[in-house]
């Protein structure tokens, strides 16, 4: 597997014509408008909206009508969709559910069809798309195939590679045990089976993990669980390693990809789990059909996934202890480097530290494309360097890097944000009222039953004093040698309904961002775990551990901006990355960066 970017351009020039090509297709099909989605963790085969508008996000929307069509990203995407896709005839709105409502109200007729690929939508989403539609006189058609495939004549073919068995020593939990669990909740729920429709979930519950999509371990496959504990599990047979068959759970049978349908046809009358927003829409109208009796709640795999084993968190701590020392010794040559006046542009670094990763051994490989925004760069949230955007790392900018391996035993993401030469005093302010957020996330205490949203303005608290916030989540799941951005956990405004429960990994990622100059985030993972005992306390705590290994920028932080409390919290977290960090670096001078790195404010 190659670990280093392709840094490959998105597709130029070619949005306006490949519209027309899918207005012509909708015409022959009957449909007045259709649907584009992109979700994270996608394979390339399912990257319809690169294909379509040459957008690279990992998540967004596109609706084509015969004389509009719109794209919609989140607040991370922003900038790069304006960069990416500047065609004037396509309009740039929020991916909110208010907004594309009102985009369809307004270009969308009565008596009109909407049309939609039911494999590429959530049951949610269907269902919330089929409503608007008919407040509006319209009606949603879902497409027997995707018309975009009709049209994407180079289509990458779907994953084929090997699938094989994450071990015991890694996963901590047999998946026979894993099955027996889920399945004890099936029948305590009075239901026949559930199916699954997560990569993520599938290859947590079976111990396998395969390449299927860019930089993520998953399986994407379908699965049945059946509350007698029988197992049915989609996937070809051909991409399994010699040794998986084996570790799989006793009662579950390997089927073919294309048996799926059938099965689900066989589930006549039974009582079926089925989560709303992970399982394509496709999988509830084949089971309508068959006259199944659709329980609708989350993906039983979902929280226990979420919740590490003692061996998952041993694992956690052990790959960001290596990890941390990748990103030192790269932080030591960069600033070597600049203090040089070496020219070093973001792919050079980008480069540079995927080799110390790689060096430093175990990474299987990066956890998702390197973010390395020098300057102005560092203000697109989501910016992923190109060879026509590569930019030269500038004295007196900042150079925001966020980047992460996946490791067998654990998966990691860090951003820290480099002074390049000497940081202006604006750099400073802004900087440290972002780690003065970090820190107090990192030192929150909370009850069990706290979801991420409650703890949400912990972060943004110092930046809302001085009449700034960012427009992102401050904190999502990760898994285990997993989807580096997994569910349900997560901390934002808008939280998830999940409460926090230890075990989980999340991270804890504040930010600010200055359009067309530069960009600020401090980004560390954390582990939820029992708080020490609080003095005169009444109530058991939990607290978070801070997994990340890796040195703010003391140049960047303005010490008469932090209280005493803050500075300790600095104080004490760089002396344990010193303790824990120097013993793996390879060069005194690693060695010698790291203690004054490290140093005491």
């Amino acid at each position: 597997m190659n670990m280093l970017q392709s840094f490959a351009a998105p597709p130029a020039g070619t949005a306006t014509g490949r519209i027309a090509l899918l207005r012509a297709e909708m015409s022959r099909r009957g449909l007045d408008g259709f649907v584009v989605p992109k979700r994270e963790a996608a394979p390339p085969c399912e990257e319809r909206l690169a294909w379509l508008l040459g957008f690279t996000g990992s998540m967004g929307l596109a609706v084509v009508t015969a004389d509009n069509a719109a794209l919609f990203v989140d607040g991370r995407y922003v900038l790069q969709a304006r960069e990416q896709v500047a065609d004037k005839a396509i309009e740039h709105c929020s991916l909110t559910r208010k907004c594309i409502a009102a985009w369809l109200g307004e270009h969308l007729k009565p008596g009109q069809n909407l049309g939609y690929d039911a494999w590429a939508h959530g049951v949610d989403e269907a269902d919330w798309l089929g409503g608007l539609c008919q407040d509006m006189g319209c009606r949603l058609r879902p497409c027997a195939d995707n018309p975009l495939d009709a049209l994407w004549h180079d289509r990458p073919k779907p994953p084929d590679g090997e699938v094989r068995a994450h071990l015991l020593q890694h996963a901590g939990q047999a998946s026979g045990d894993k099955l027996a669990q889920i399945a004890g909740e099936l029948r305590a729920q009075n239901l026949d089976a559930a199916v699954l429709d997560q990569g993520d979930s599938i290859a947590w519950l079976l111990n396998v993990r395969a390449w299927d999509a860019p930089h993520t371990p998953l399986v994407l496959s379908r699965l049945i669980v059946h509350a007698d504990g029988g197992l049915d599990w989609f996937v070809a047979g051909n991409r399994l390693a010699d040794d998986v068959p084996q570790h799989l759970p006793d009662g579950a049978r390997i089927l073919a990809t294309d048996d799926f349908a059938e099965a689900l046809g066989r589930l006549q009358n039974k009582r079926v789990l089925l989560d709303k927003n992970s399982a394509a829409d496709a999988i509830r109208l084949r089971l309508q059909q068959a006259g199944a009796q659709l329980v609708f709640g989350d993906d039983p795999c979902q929280l226990p996934k979420a919740c590490k084993n003692e061996v998952e968190q041993a694992g956690a701590r052990a790959a960001h202890r290596r990890d941390g020392a990748a990103l030192c010794r790269f932080l030591a040559w960069l600033d070597t480097a600049v203090a040089a006046g070496e020219p070093i542009d973001e792919i050079a670094a980008v480069r540079r530290l995927e080799g110390f990763r790689q060096a430093g051994g175990g990474l299987q490989d990066i956890s998702f494309d390197t973010i390395a925004g020098a300057g102005p760069h560092g203000a697109i949230m989501h910016y992923r360097v190109s060879e026509a955007s590569n930019r030269r790392l500038q004295a007196g900018e900042l150079f925001l890097l966020d980047s992460g391996g996946q490791y067998l035993d654990g998966t990691t993401d860090v951003t820290r944000t480099i002074a390049v030469g000497e940081p202006s005093a604006e750099h400073r302010r802004h900087y440290s009222l972002v780690l003065k957020g970090h820190i107090a996330l990192a030192q929150a205490r909370f009850p069990e039953g706290t979801s991420g949203a409650q703890l949400d303005a912990l972060a943004r608290r110092p930046l809302w004093a001085a009449g700034l916030d960012y427009d992102h989540g401050t904190g999502h799941g990760v898994g285990s040698f997993l989807d580096v951005h997994e569910g349900p956990q997560r901390i934002s405004k808008a939280g998830s309904g999940v409460d926090l429960r230890p075990g989980m990994i999340l991270s804890n990622e504040p930010g600010f961002y200055r359009e067309g100059e530069y960009g600020i985030r401090i980004e560390s993972l954390v582990l939820v775990a029992p708080a020490a005992a609080i003095a005169g306390g009444e109530q058991e705590m939990l607290g978070f551990e801070t997994l990340t290994l890796a040195p703010f920028d003391r140049r960047l932080i303005d010490i008469d901006l932090l209280d005493a409390n803050e500075r300790e919290f600095v104080d004490d977290y760089h002396a344990r990355v010193r303790t824990e960090i120097a013993p793996l670096l390879e060069e005194d001078a690693e060695r010698v960066w790291l203690e004054a790195a490290t140093r005491p404010l």
